[in-house]
Formats: structure tokens, C-alpha cells, sequence
């Protein structure tokens, strides 16, 4: 029987369970949505049960639709930064997860910053100090629910990042361990000496008897109970989405651009042995690391991508599926300036203000929801190229001639792309495979398990099936940017500025 590699893909709206084969090629998948809850305005929570309830569903629908054969290896790639902390004896979480779009803590962060925290946080952990990233949520958890601080002090409380949560649970409690590429998105973690850091846990207040083992990207993890899935299988690979994705595009050399658009859309530059620091507001992270050997990258994160298109479909019911909005688009008045700022939980890089609400602009009694579809896609493009004009000034060239790799479920619509492409001024390549977050996840699993081939072979793997070259004129582009900047202007003005 041919051996398979499971991977699961836990994302922020939904849980993707993929079989991939002896030739890294995917043969089964399996998808379950699950609930959303906003229990305040800025608040989004997950509950836990939902998610291990769809990782399991999946798993097991997923298998389902493979051919007979065995289970090799288990990949894990996770939403980054969402919270939770559990008890050590039960397993029980205490609270909702909170998601990484959750705002709560924006006052805590001020506070740190108008502290001068700012500058020690930004040399250790390559990260801002934003409600983003987990420290500040973990705090709230400890301060918020009822005796969990003296519980946590005793050693009574676990933390994870959405990987560790289901890690502790796929191995019945076992272990309680993280990869590098999710520690470094806590707040917590040194990237220059891969180890937590005590400096950092005593601003966040957070102890460290909570935090799990963190380890290589690939490597020995634990292995899966077998009565999860009717048989066991060792645990290989962990890695945070983006870098995920990173990987399943075969981005190892510095200089390699890959951008995701799902919920978020995070755009990763391979900065190699080197942590390069910004000072444009991007993110110092950690790409990925095995054998002991890190590699670096920079970051730009946009909080709404495909959620803004969710928008379009859920909360203002101007499209009823998220396939419309590409033709909607399409079809909109060439000769209407209308932009949407989906700043619905923020702005992030290179703005990062918590405090910033979505609104639209240039709005005319002409307007209708095509217009409004148009400038939803088109925020996608110039929130991209914020980020590349950052990311280029901040890399000293690198990666400047390199084409844009695109994935996630936004990548599938070529009006997208296209305008993306055009407000780049730049090539945007599409794989073939664009589930590319499972993809990297299954390829570092199998290369584990000694059924997938070195990182410098598989990259000679990766396909194009399509390339968008731009066509706008570069009057029409630089026009358009302005519009969105003025805009993004207006909606992070604040009275008393």
C-alpha cells in the first residue's frame, strides 16, 4: 500500500485536512467552516471545541476519500498568534481561543509603548508590541478569569498557539511542544538565540512554566493516538501558516516574495541567515528552521483580505458568493474613484494602528455595489504594495526583481491577481498547487519521514500555471496609489491629531 502524509491546516474560518502521495501531489481534502464569535466590538474568540471538532471531522472525511493506504507522517500548519491556555490535568481550556484579529488589549500595548518598551521588544523578538501577537492576550486570560494568574504561578496552566493546543491534544496530552516559526509570533521568544526570553516574560507578566518546548520545523513532535484515526502515526512538522506557505512555494533562496491572501494577507521575503530589521514598521520573523539552522524573513501583515470580501457577502449582502465579486468588478465604472480601507480590525504594517475603522471614500450617487466590489479587490493591491514599497526599502534590494508568488483562496481570481500585478508594476506568479499552506506543511512532514526530497530538489518541483504581467500605465497606477493613500490618511486621522 502507498504510504501517505496527513496534514492538517487550521485556519482562522476554516480546518483543511489534505493526504498528499509519494510524489507530493494532494489525493484527498476535506474542509469544514466553523463559527466566528464577537462577544464585543474588536473581540473575536474561537471556541476550542470547534476547532478540535473539525480537525478531527476532516481527518477522518479526508482519509475517507484517499485510496487505501498507510498514514507515513502528520503535518500541522496553523492560524499564527490565536491564544489559548489550558489546564495541565484536564485539559480543559479556560477560556475561548482568541483569535489574532482580536483587538482587546490595544490599551495594554499603548501603555507598554508610551513605557519605552517598544525598542527592547522590537531587538529580541523582531516584533511590534500590537494585540496581534499573543503576550498581551495571554496576560488578559490570566488577569480576566477567575484564579487562573495563581494557577499559572503554580504551575497549574498550559499556553499554546493553535498548533501546540492540538499537538497536546493529537498525542492524549503527551506533549506540549511548538516550532520556532509560531514562538516567534508571541512576544515571547528571542529569535537571535532561538530560546524564550526571561526579559520579555517578565513585561508581558507571563510565566514561564506555561510555555511549551519549541523545537525544528521538521523533526520528531510525538506521535498521533490511534484512536483518532484507526491507526498511529508520528507527528514530523509544524510550522505557522505563512511560513507554511514560505515553504509550499519553495521560497528557500534569499531574496524569494511569496504572498498569501486568505482571511489576512502576509507577504514573507526570505532575508536567508540574516534577521534584517525594518524601520518601516514590517516584522523580523523566523521563516523556518531545521537541523538547528534558522532562516530569517521580513514581513508585512494586512489584517482584511479575503475577510473583506466576507464582508461583501455576509454583512452588506451585495454578492452571495465570494466567486461574484471578480465579475462585479469587472463590470464597475472605469470612471468612478471609490476606495475601501477594510481596516474592520485595525491597520497593520507598515501602519499598525489598533485604534483604525474601515471606511469608504469617493462614494457618489452613482455608485452602486459594483463600484464598492471593485474597490474591496483593489484594496488588496494597494495594501500589497504599501508593504513592498516598505519591504524594498527596508531589504536593500533584495528580492526587488524577483517575481510576486501568490496563494490562498484569493489568489484564484485573475481580476485579482491582474491588479495586483498593475499596482505592483511587477510579475505575480500563480503555482499550480495553491493550496501551498498544506503543501509546505506535508512537503517538510514527508522530507522528514525520508519520503520527499531534499529542500533544493523539491524546489525544482514548483509550477507555474499562471503569470500576471502588468498592463495599467504607470500615470494611471501612481493616480490610482495616491487616491488610496489620501484615503488611508483620512481613515487613520484621528480627532485631537
Amino acid at each position: 500500500m502507498p504510504s501517505y502524509i496527513l496534514v492538517v491546516d487550521q485556519g482562522t474560518t476554516s480546518t483543511r485536512s489534505m493526504i498528499f502521495g509519494p510524489d507530493v501531489a494532494p489525493v484527498a481534502v476535506a474542509q469544514q467552516e466553523f463559527a466566528q464569535h464577537y462577544p464585543q466590538a474588536g473581540w473575536v474568540e474561537h471556541d476550542p471545541e470547534d476547532i478540535w471538532r473539525t480537525v478531527l471531522e476532516t481527518m477522518r472525511m479526508a482519509l475517507a476519500k484517499a485510496p487505501k493506504g498507510v498514514v507515513a507522517a502528520v503535518g500541522l500548519t496553523n492560524q499564527r498568534e490565536t491564544t489559548l491556555v489550558w489546564s495541565r490535568r484536564s485539559g480543559e481550556p479556560i477560556y475561548n481561543a482568541i483569535v489574532w484579529q482580536d483587538r482587546r488589549t490595544a490599551h495594554a500595548c499603548a501603555r507598554l509603548r508610551s513605557e519605552g518598551a517598544e525598542a527592547m521588544v522590537r531587538e529580541r523578538a523582531g516584533l511590534l508590541i500590537d494585540p496581534y501577537f499573543c503576550a498581551t492576550k495571554i496576560a488578559w486570560i490570566l488577569d480576566n478569569v477567575a484564579g487562573a494568574r495563581a494557577a499559572a504561578e503554580r504551575g497549574e496552566l498550559a499556553f499554546g498557539t493553535v498548533d501546540a493546543y492540538l499537538l497536546w491534544r493529537l498525542t492524549g496530552g503527551a506533549v506540549h511542544a511548538t516550532d520556532a516559526t509560531n514562538a516567534s509570533r508571541t512576544l515571547l521568544y528571542n529569535i537571535h538565540t532561538g530560546a524564550w526570553d526571561d526579559e520579555l516574560l517578565r513585561l508581558f507578566g507571563v510565566p514561564r512554566s506555561m510555555l511549551p518546548k519549541v523545537q525544528d520545523t521538521a523533526g520528531e513532535f510525538g506521535v498521533l493516538t490511534p484512536d483518532l484515526i484507526g491507526e498511529s502515526a508520528p507527528i514530523l512538522a509544524i510550522a505557522g501558516d505563512q511560513q507554511a506557505a514560505l515553504v509550499g512555494q519553495a521560497c528557500f533562496a534569499p531574496g524569494a516574495v511569496k504572498a498569501t491572501f486568505g482571511t489576512g494577507g502576509f507577504l514573507l521575503l526570505n532575508t536567508g541567515a540574516t534577521p534584517v530589521a525594518s524601520s518601516h514598521r514590517l516584522l523580523t520573523t523566523i521563516a523556518y528552521q531545521w537541523r538547528g539552522e534558522r532562516a530569517y524573513a521580513l514581513e508585512g501583515s494586512i489584517f482584511s483580505a479575503g475577510a473583506t470580501v466576507q464582508w461583501l457577502r455576509d454583512s452588506l449582502g451585495v454578492i452571495a458568493s465570494s466567486a461574484e465579486s471578480g465579475p462585479l468588478a469587472a463590470a464597475a465604472d472605469p470612471e468612478q474613484d471609490v476606495y475601501v480601507v477594510p481596516a474592520f480590525a485595525g491597520l497593520g504594517a507598515p501602519h499598525w494602528r489598533a485604534e483604525a475603522r474601515g471606511a469608504i471614500f469617493g462614494l457618489t450617487r452613482g455608485s452602486t455595489r459594483k463600484e464598492i466590489a471593485r474597490a474591496a479587490l483593489e484594496s488588496v493591491g494597494y495594501q500589497t504594495r504599501d508593504l513592498v514599497e516598505a519591504m524594498r526599502a527596508d531589504a536593500g534590494g533584495l528580492g526587488d526583481d524577483a517575481p510576486i508568488r501568490v496563494d490562498g483562496g484569493m489568489a484564484a481570481s485573475d481580476w485579482t491577481m491582474q491588479f495586483l500585478a498593475d499596482m505592483l508594476a511587477a510579475a505575480v506568479d500563480r503555482p499550480t498547487i495553491t493550496e501551498t499552506t498544506s503543501l509546505g506543511a506535508g512537503y517538510l512532514a514527508g522530507w522528514q519521514a525520508g519520503l520527499y526530497p531534499e529542500p533544493k530538489r523539491f524546489a525544482a518541483t514548483w509550477r507555474l500555471e499562471r503569470r500576471f504581467a502588468p498592463s495599467m500605465s504607470a500615470a494611471m497606477r501612481e493616480r490610482r496609489y495616491r487616491g488610496w493613500r489620501d484615503a488611508v490618511a483620512r481613515t487613520l486621522f484621528q480627532p485631537g491629531d
